[in-house]
């Protein structure tokens, strides 16, 4: 069966949904002016693949946006395909080595603390913080986002970001943001001093309610159904057959690794846009909503078990309901819905679907750092990394006489690894041209490229083969399945427009989430000819005789 309507899935998610009940009386769109909300939405891994394996089931939100302007091939052009490089494209129109947000964290061996990690979006200058107990800042990105344009043009413009991350809501709000959103210890939460909107408060008291209750499983439509096989994983442990059913908790994962998670963060949406009166002032304001609920379940349970097919379908229903609140209100608005990166499901299922060269990360990188210490007679730690792939540092501890001897080193036993594609220096990135190909045709060193920051990212660049997930070992209910990697499948995401009236067309061909910015600011009729870009405006008009792009 289908969903019935939002109605049926709160139900089921135990969660008061009656912001989207609410309408007010509001003047009506008109068409002639440019929009005066632009709705910018990322759906957290959303790949361009799994977008297109349930599309033709899609009735609520995806299919009014799929009546629009249709990018089925968008791309996440760089190397780094994770949360925070990908959501500072999709606002800024740079590549993340223009952003300076060249992965989820990055090594700053200039710094005086002892963790040289820095989180992308901590203030690294405040006392005692860490990349993982950090206070929350904007300082990290290097560009202006579309919010921080709006608000140079009027300060009458309001900037509003929300999401499930942190990171998510600071890469797609910017620097100006007058309120920005996202989940802390108890509920959502903002920089500290400034006041919680009502809208805020009540959101955060459904999501106790909803903490301290029972969930039931929500059904499986009938198109899920033939989703619903148990993978094995480990020793008794399966996925692909979880509803997302719980008692009550304390782990806030629990939450957002379902269609709950998206739930709250469209729920305190809708609420914002009638507290804020988005929309309906005299100038352009910009919201931004980062749904990531479906990052957590790719991760937990795989991308193409019932768990992603039943998300999928619960998230259609609920845009649907958040798109027609904005239309109760007779906001004269655009839609854009993109993603940060694409995913890769879990070997054991591909192995199963005709991907026999599927495989977990081999050993091999757990033990590198203390060979190559033996080996240079050098004190561990040599190198630092966040992940057995993308960037390595040399430690600050190396002298830096022997830097040279120990990447070439490193480099040699890293190369060595079967499970290795490539590993990229740093003189050979630099002295590649960052390419203005279609990002189809972009070579590996092409996306590492534009994902490099000469002070930010590490001395080498590794890169893994294709179809290798970086988890040796599952962990059920956490992470099971990721992305990250320079591969299409983490790379291609859709790109979406629409607004009342827009006319229906689809082009396959590859396009880029930094084209988002400038097509949005073409929209709005902003002036950003004076903004260093890597995208290009993108003609959403299928009439050749007329173009949205000035």
């Amino acid at each position: 069966m289908k969903f019935a309507r939002i109605a049926t899935l709160v139900t089921a998610l135990s969660l008061p949904f009656s912001a989207f009940a609410q309408a007010t009386d509001a003047p009506e769109a008109t068409e002639s002016a440019p929009p005066r909300l632009v709705v910018a939405i990322s759906v957290d891994q959303l790949s361009a693949d799994i977008f297109a394996q349930h599309r033709e089931n899609f009735s609520g939100g995806f299919a009014r946006l799929l009546s629009g302007a249709v990018f089925p091939s968008g791309y996440q052009a760089h190397s780094a395909t994770e949360t925070c490089p990908g959501h500072a494209t999709i606002l800024t129109g740079a590549h993340p080595g223009r952003a300076g947000v060249v992965g989820n964290r990055w090594f700053d061996m200039s710094v005086t603390r002892e963790d040289t990690r820095i989180y992308c979006s901590e203030d690294p200058t405040v006392e005692g913080s860490s990349s993982s107990d950090y206070t929350v800042s904007t300082g990290n990105l290097l560009v202006p986002t579309l919010g921080d344009l709006l608000q140079r043009v009027s300060e009458a413009s309001q900037i509003v970001s929300v999401s499930g991350k942190d990171r998510a809501a600071v890469m797609l709000g910017g620097s100006q943001a007058d309120h920005m959103y996202w989940p802390g210890d108890a509920g959502f939460t903002t920089f500290a001093g400034r006041d919680l909107p009502e809208a805020v408060q009540r959101i955060n008291e459904s999501a106790m309610q909803a903490a301290v209750s029972n969930r039931v499983a929500l059904p499986i439509p009938q198109h899920c159904a033939a989703y619903n096989r148990a993978v094995p994983i480990g020793e008794g442990i399966t996925v692909g057959t979880h509803v997302f059913s719980r008692g009550p908790t304390t782990d806030s994962r629990q939450i957002l690794a379902s269609p709950e998670g998206d739930l709250l963060t469209l729920v305190l949406a809708a609420d914002l846009v009638s507290e804020l009166s988005l929309g309906q002032g005299e100038t352009t304001d910009l919201l931004a909503i980062g749904l990531s609920s479906t990052d957590y379940i790719g991760h937990a349970y795989g991308t193409h078990g019932v768990e992603m097919c039943v998300q999928l379908t619960a998230l259609d229903t609920m845009l649907g309901d958040f798109f027609d609140r904005l239309d109760a209100r007779g906001i004269n608005y655009v839609v854009m819905l993109t993603a940060d990166h694409g995913g890769l499901d879990l070997p054991e299922r591909q192995v199963g679907q005709a991907a026999p060269r599927a495989a977990r990360l081999l050993p091999g990188f757990e033990t590198l750092d203390e060979r190559l210490a033996t080996e240079t007679g050098l004190e561990a730690p040599v190198l630092r990394a966040d992940s057995p792939f993308g960037d390595f540092y040399v430690d600050r501890s190396v002298p830096e006489g022997r830097r040279a001897e120990v990447i070439d080193r490193a480099i040699a036993m890293i190369s060595a690894h079967p499970q290795v594609y490539r590993v990229y220096g740093r003189d050979e990135i630099m002295a590649q041209t960052v390419t203005d190909a279609p990002p189809e045709h972009w070579t590996v060193l092409d996306r590492v490229r534009a994902n490099f920051h000469p002070d930010r990212s590490g001395d080498f660049i590794v890169v893994l083969q294709p179809r290798v997930t970086p988890i040796p070992q599952p962990f059920p209910g956490a992470y099971v399945a990721t992305h990250g990697s320079v591969w299409d499948y983490d790379r291609r995401v859709p790109i979406l427009f629409w607004w009342p009236g827009a006319e229906q067309f689809e082009q396959p061909l590859g396009v880029m989430t930094v084209d988002i910015m400038p097509t949005l600011a073409s929209l709005i009729d902003l002036d950003i000819s004076d903004v260093e870009i890597d995208g290009r405006c993108l003609d959403l008009m299928p009439d050749v005789a007329e173009t949205n792009c000035r």
